[in-house]
């Protein structure tokens, strides 16, 4: 079996685990194996981080709604139902800014859903 010398390729590979490894504390910044598993560690928290980030915004919106909405006298599944009976296709997102930043549109969006719900009652 052919011997095989790696030379840069390996000084290459340890150099990229260091870099990302550093302002690690003690050996984990400094030592190749140490740092290697402390930067697998850390990419798999930051997968599941990018997936928790956009469930917690999901919850901060419809906490966002649901306030707002119980301010105008209807409750967050009400206003949800109503929007969509009425046929108002917004996100949580854009729903949640409306509800902060512009409380006449939202005061329509709640007055829409209400009718829709009666409506839907009503029949």
């Amino acid at each position: 079996m052919p011997r095989v010398k790696r030379g840069t390729k390996r000084r290459q590979r340890r150099k990229k685990i260091l870099e990302r490894a550093s302002g690690y504390f003690l050996t984990k910044s400094k030592l190749h194996r140490a740092a290697k598993q402390a930067v697998e560690r850390g990419l798999k928290f930051a997968y599941s981080g990018r997936k928790q980030k956009k469930r917690q915004y999901r919850s901060i919106w419809i906490v966002r709604i649901g306030a707002a909405s119980r301010a105008q006298g209807i409750s967050y599944n009400q206003f949800i139902s109503g929007l969509k009976k009425a046929g108002v296709e917004l996100d949580r997102k854009i729903l949640a800014d409306i509800a902060t930043n512009d409380s006449a549109g939202f005061l329509a969006l709640c007055e829409t859903a209400k009718r829709a719900n009666e409506k839907a009652k009503a029949a």
